[in-house]
């Protein structure tokens, strides 16, 4: 007689069942920081209201100065329709996990920070000094350089953003320049029928060289466009879309273009320092009255003529040309400048979001790694710790 087998599963349990998929479990909102820029005349801010009111339909949370954006034109009232909170000083705001700025922390600042907070801000190396990172160190903080985050192309997007803006004003300034009374000529940088146009010379055939060009040709100036490589000058014409003027930095050739035009842009960077391509017996042979803009003046400037000068008091005369060299030009065009600075953020903290917190966003996401110059405190990035002689890891051991 045989034995009856019994199963250990019930009927049900051999009924197909429904697939569970696991599920990464997310961390709370992410609650962000925007503080008043205290750096002179910088009136850009991070996160447009617009932005802030998107993201906080994702469960984000926002605290924001009072009058952080009134120098891009945003009332405290429009953040807290968007939904952010507004603090009445900077303390509650440097209390949050995530802090975004535009310019570099003080020392001050940084005390307010909280140990292993997140901030993105710019880096601005050539105002640094070896305090200032000893001081991120202390606070264990992770710190990300918004001109040192490259996208997956390899693009620097808010440099480039920031760039556009700067070479679309150079033109635009220079035409305000060039009308001015008493220093300016009464010219129209423009193409009018019967009257010769302006003749503009663009040091540079990078982004802001680029888009001064676009800019000029689109008002009918004549264009000459001087860099070192080849390269770059072949890429400008195809972006350009037409054939124009240009040529290798040579100083015989570049005097003669310089003698007989009516503004001249610098916008070549260089690795460390600007170079200087025109020397100060270049611009004494310039005509009277013409305009220098030197974007490249953060950087020290590629006219040997060029002296820092600020939004107050933005231009001096020398060898009778009118220089303008301001070296925070997108500031001056705040309200642009910060919608195109909040594009490329928000899409950075929906991400952060989404990965479930900052340090899983990391891990995955190289571009914020790229931009990473401290994590917990550690110095990662190879240029700061060459520039000041600090201690430095390798970001990809730590993420191991």
């Amino acid at each position: 007689m045989s034995k009856k087998i019994t199963s250990p599963f019930s009927k049900q349990d051999l009924m197909p069942q429904e697939e569970t998929i696991e599920v990464t479990k997310k961390k709370g909102a992410l609650t962000i920081g925007i503080p008043k820029e205290t750096h002179y005349q910088e009136n850009r801010v991070c996160l447009t209201p617009d932005a802030v009111a998107s993201l906080s339909t994702q469960g984000m949370k926002f605290i924001i100065e009072t009058g952080a954006g009134e120098g891009a034109n945003f009332s405290d009232k429009d953040y807290a329709t968007a939904g952010a909170k507004i603090a009445a000083g900077p303390k509650d705001v440097f209390a949050c996990p995530i802090i975004l700025k535009v310019e570099p922390p003080s020392l001050g600042e940084i005390d307010l920070i909280q140990p292993q907070s997140v901030l993105f801000s710019a880096l601005q190396l050539k105002r640094q000094n070896k305090v200032f990172f000893e001081a991120l160190a202390q606070k264990r903080i992770t710190a990300l350089a918004f001109d040192y985050i490259r996208d997956e192309h390899g693009i620097y997007s808010i440099v480039q953003s920031l760039s556009e803006i700067a070479g679309t004003a150079a033109i635009l300034i220079a035409a305000e320049m060039l009308i001015k009374s008493p220093q300016g000529k009464g010219l129209l940088l423009g193409n009018i029928s019967g009257v010769p146009p302006c003749e503009v010379v663009i040091l540079g055939a990078g982004t802001v060289g680029e888009f001064a060009a676009r800019s000029a040709l689109g008002l009918g100036a004549n264009v000459k466009i001087f860099d070192k490589s080849i390269t770059k000058l072949r890429s400008i014409q195809r972006r350009l879309g037409r054939p124009v003027y240009t040529a290798t930095i040579e100083p015989k050739i570049l005097q003669k273009a310089l003698m007989r035009c009516d503004v001249a842009i610098g916008a070549i960077r260089g690795k460390s320092r600007a170079p200087v391509c025109v020397n100060e017996e270049m611009v004494s042979n310039m005509k009277e009255g013409a305009v220098i803009v030197d974007v490249s003046i953060d950087r020290g400037g590629c006219f040997e003529t060029a002296e820092i000068t600020s939004h107050d008091n933005p231009t001096f005369t020398k060898h009778g040309v009118i220089h303008y060299c301001v070296p925070n030009i997108p500031s001056r065009y705040s309200r642009t400048a910060s919608i195109s600075v909040s594009n490329i953020f928000s899409p950075y903290l929906l991400n952060i979001l989404e990965e479930g917190g900052f340090e899983k966003a990391a891990r995955h996401d190289k571009s914020l790694q790229k931009g990473m110059y401290f994590y917990h405190g550690i110095l990662t990035n190879k240029t700061v710790a060459d520039w000041f002689g600090l201690p430095f890891r390798d970001i990809n051991l730590l993420f191991l």
